[in-house]
């Protein structure tokens, strides 16, 4: 007797109703529109808070973010490297607080 191997064809199982739930077009929640609020990365975020007169701790960064402070402090170092003059100063509470001093970008130019 020869043994038969289940079915494993993906329309098979989705037309035996074992797909995945779709949600009717009306039940969909609205999401806001680009002109209701606008786009709002990460890492735009960190450079505004850099770019505070107080500056940001990165426990401050670590808190908008939601990254680790590992990542965080990758970020910087990637803001560095990218040309952002970053300066650390301590405040009143003992905590190091970070802030962009210059927006001047500097870039390579490939060589021709």
């Amino acid at each position: 007797m020869a043994k038969t191997k289940p079915s494993t064809n993906k329309a098979a199982k989705i037309a035996k109703g074992r797909g995945p739930a779709r949600v009717p077009a009306s039940q969909k929640p609205e999401a806001a529109t680009p002109a209701d609020r606008p786009p709002q990365t990460k890492q735009a975020l960190v450079l505004g808070l850099l770019q505070r007169k107080q500056g940001a701790s990165l426990a401050e960064l670590v808190e908008a973010t939601g990254w680790l402070p590992q990542t965080t402090r990758a970020a910087l170092t990637r803001l560095r490297q990218g040309g952002h003059e970053l300066q650390k100063e301590k405040r009143e509470t003992g905590e190091t607080a970070y802030r962009i001093a210059a927006a001047h970008v500097t870039r390579s130019r490939k060589a021709a």
